[in-house]
């Protein structure tokens, strides 16, 4: 009598266990964000579900039945201003369906998927609605055949163009990013961050900023690198705020692209959580490791060589000027396998402003007075760079060899005479003439730099090397 007490025991588990996963998951909220050519509702749920999607015409709408479901919260209180839905509803068609309809205004492009929980979501059912014209992405698990990597040249632009500058203001839409004290949100912080850097830059002339996010909205990290690339950006910069395990971590730091991993276990483990946020969006697939066969091409090509050369040269200027505003987290460009610095083609770097998990740090970096202060120092970065290595048919490579055809112009005048004003020493004049301190000493039989006003100097032919 024993074993049959036994196999009822393990038919009513069985029983329970089952009871459970037909039991119904709540729709417990819904959230809406709107992108610049999608819009994006969110359904949190308590539990898996199965749906099925199909659309309507006359009048448009699209269906969505969910298996397993029951909707506990109000629809009511969605705006859908500036979307192309004009309503949202719900009924129980069974006590194991629930279906709801959202009638539209407009034709759209539409894709569904469910996501399981992380870090900040339980279970999400994620429904993408894009605008007319603007093809939905095809998830990385559609591909037939891994991507073959095509660079894709900026558009061609008439002579003395700006320096066009991406900034990517990281996360957005239903991922908050790395969450401080009293509800702080990384998101929030790098879009004012990345607003005041585009003010900066755009006030400047030879220079042009151009947002990849401009609002609360979510852009995949593969994409984000794609709108840098259609813009035609010379260089892509990502604003990010760190989060760490320990809240006594702090400092800023410099990213660019480590083509073997990550340089640090600090660097490793700040890639694995921004590379995370593809699942949040719903890519998924997103591999850390370079030999991805989506990316191993891009990775092996030769032009990747002089773009991280460049991303490390322009991150390391970045870097110094930042730490005279705010402590760093270490003094020397990190390199690790951030998806958004994946461009062959584009120098690029990412940004951590400081630790929004320290209290201090998240204290600074919600201060308006600290982000402009961190826009500027970034600003400054990026303008030595670019002075020193301005892109071919810009301003600023113009204005660059324009100076060196006006000292050119001056070597061929040969010796040349300068009478000493008041207030003039000889550091002075032979920085003016473009001649070295020892040169200048000697065409004028001078044992120091003591020179009185009034007197006649010679100026030699020969310069110092010219700087570019």
């Amino acid at each position: 009598m024993r074993v049959p007490t036994m196999l009822a025991g393990v038919l009513v588990l069985l029983m329970s266990m089952v009871a459970d996963v037909l039991a119904a998951a709540d729709v417990r909220s819904v959230r809406l964000w709107r992108a610049p050519d999608n819009t994006r509702l969110v359904f949190d749920l308590t539990g898996p579900v199965k749906h099925n999607m199909f659309t309507l015409t006359a009048p448009e709408r699209l269906v969505i039945d969910v298996q397993g479901a029951q909707m506990t919260t109000p629809l009511e209180q969605l705006s859908f201003d500036n979307t192309p839905i004009t309503a949202l509803r719900s009924a129980q068609r069974s006590a194991n369906e629930l279906r709801m309809v959202i009638d539209l205004g407009a034709a759209v492009s539409a894709k569904s998927f469910s996501l399981p929980p992380n870090q900040q979501y339980g279970h999400r059912l994620v429904v993408d609605l894009y605008d007319k014209g603007a093809a939905p992405p095809v998830p990385a698990t559609q591909a037939t055949a891994p991507a073959q990597p095509v660079l894709t040249l900026p558009p061609v632009t008439s002579a003395k163009r700006d320096v066009l500058i991406a900034i990517d203001a990281g996360h957005g839409g239903e991922d908050p990013g790395a969450l401080g004290p009293k509800g702080l949100k990384e998101k929030d912080v790098v879009l004012a961050i990345s607003k005041e850097l585009q003010r900066l830059i755009n006030a400047e002339k030879g220079y042009k900023a151009q947002l990849v996010r401009t609002g609360d909205y979510f852009i995949p990290l593969r994409k984000r690198t794609e709108i840098a690339r259609k813009m035609g950006a010379d260089l892509f910069i990502s604003i990010h705020a760190d989060a760490a395990p320990r809240t006594a971590a702090f400092g800023a730091s410099v990213f660019a692209l480590s083509d073997r991993g990550a340089t640090s276990e600090t660097a490793r483990w700040l890639a694995d959580s921004e590379n995370r946020s593809d699942l949040i969006g719903g890519d998924g697939g997103v591999s850390l490791d370079d030999k991805n066969p989506m990316l191993a091409g891009v990775l092996l090509d030769l032009s990747m060589t002089a773009t991280l050369s460049s991303s490390l040269d322009v991150g390391q200027k970045v870097l110094g000027h930042m730490g005279r505003i705010t402590s760093l987290h270490k003094k020397r460009v990190e390199q690790a396998g951030f998806m958004v610095l994946k461009s062959p083609d584009i120098p690029s770097i990412l940004v951590e402003t400081g630790f929004i998990t320290n209290p201090a740090e998240a204290s600074k970096l919600q201060s308006k007075r600290h982000q402009q202060a961190l826009a500027s120092s970034i600003h400054s970065g990026v303008r030595q760079f670019f002075q020193q290595s301005p892109p071919p048919g810009t301003y600023l490579a113009w204005l660059r060899d324009s100076k060196q055809s006006t000292q050119l112009a001056q070597i061929a005048q040969g010796p040349r005479t300068h009478v000493v004003s008041a207030g003039e020493n000889l550091l002075k004049i032979s920085q003016q003439y473009g001649v070295s301190l020892a040169s200048l000493r000697s065409a004028n039989r001078l044992r120091g730099d003591t020179i009185k006003v009034g007197q006649t100097l010679s100026i030699p032919a020969t310069t110092l090397a010219i700087q570019p």
